[in-house]
């Protein structure tokens, strides 16, 4: 290496090391915000064999009830997918009485013009604005529909996790980064809106849960951490409503494969025994 060569060299080097200080410098100051790698929790839908704990979807339900659906929407999710099996597995008589507290927009009638009436087990769940539009102009900013939120959302793992993930078929990831975001995400008292994992570290939602908030009435503690839990699962649940039956088939796919491949090998040897 030249001398003019190591002089570059050196001055790349040290302007290098210069950005990095100042970066550093800005983000402990508050001037960057780091978005922080959502935490992998344990869920019981999780893996080849996984379920979705139906006490706890009901408990998700409430709390989505409650809390989420007062600004969210969930236009995939119809009252009667609330009584399937594989799901929170609330009874027909429930799932219209539930129905039925709401009012639905029908029509039109016969002097042509929509009405209102008592919703169905057929209906689809009621948002609480018309449209976007009407959300934005009410709350500042347009929630996003919770139908698919559980599969629309995620994040990089990264090397070597990537990896991993194929064998071990990890797909919780958009659920980790809703759970992280609500339930770990809110670190800031004085900026209700400061949250740790959302790019740019400033949501349009401020923190929607506390502790007692919601009434459990099968005595699961009443703190944030089991709200967000069960919330995100029955949202895990609402954007794949089917996963238990898929899962079961896959499992029973690939023992016909182990067992079909067995049989084609001791075929083989049989056919060819006697070759030479």
């Amino acid at each position: 290496m030249t001398m003019n060569s190591f002089k570059t060299f050196g001055l790349a080097t040290l302007l290098a090391t210069g950005f990095a200080v100042s970066g550093v410098a800005l983000a402990q100051e508050g001037g960057a915000h780091e978005t922080r790698t959502p935490t992998k929790q344990s869920w019981t839908f999780a893996g080849p064999f996984g379920h979705f704990d139906q006490a706890q979807l009901q408990r998700g339900f409430m709390v989505f009830r409650t809390v989420c659906a007062n600004c969210h929407s969930a236009n995939l999710l119809a009252f009667r997918n609330l009584a399937d099996a594989g799901g929170p597995a609330f009874s027909e008589a429930q799932v219209k009485a539930l129905a039925a507290e709401y009012t639905v927009t029908d029509g039109p009638g016969d002097d042509g013009k929509p009405f209102e009436r008592p919703g169905r087990p057929a209906d689809y769940w009621p948002a609480t604005y018309p449209n976007p539009e009407a959300a934005k102009a009410t709350l500042g900013v347009a929630p996003p529909d919770m139908s698919v939120l559980a599969k629309a959302r995620g994040y990089e793992r990264g090397f070597p996790w990537f990896i991993t993930d194929l064998f071990t078929q990890y797909q919780e990831g958009g659920v980790d980064y809703i759970y992280s975001l609500v339930a770990l995400g809110y670190t800031d008292a004085k900026d209700p809106n400061h949250n740790d994992y959302f790019p740019g570290g400033h949501i349009g939602m401020a923190k929607p849960l506390s502790d007692g908030q919601v009434e459990y009435t099968d005595g699961t503690p009443k703190t944030v951490q089991n709200y967000v839990r069960d919330v995100s699962t029955f949202l895990a649940w609402v954007a794949e409503p089917t996963l238990e039956q898929r899962k079961k088939t896959g499992i029973r796919v690939m023992i016909f494969l182990i067992l079909f491949s067995g049989l084609l090998y001791f075929t083989k040897k049989k056919v060819w025994a006697d070759a030479h």
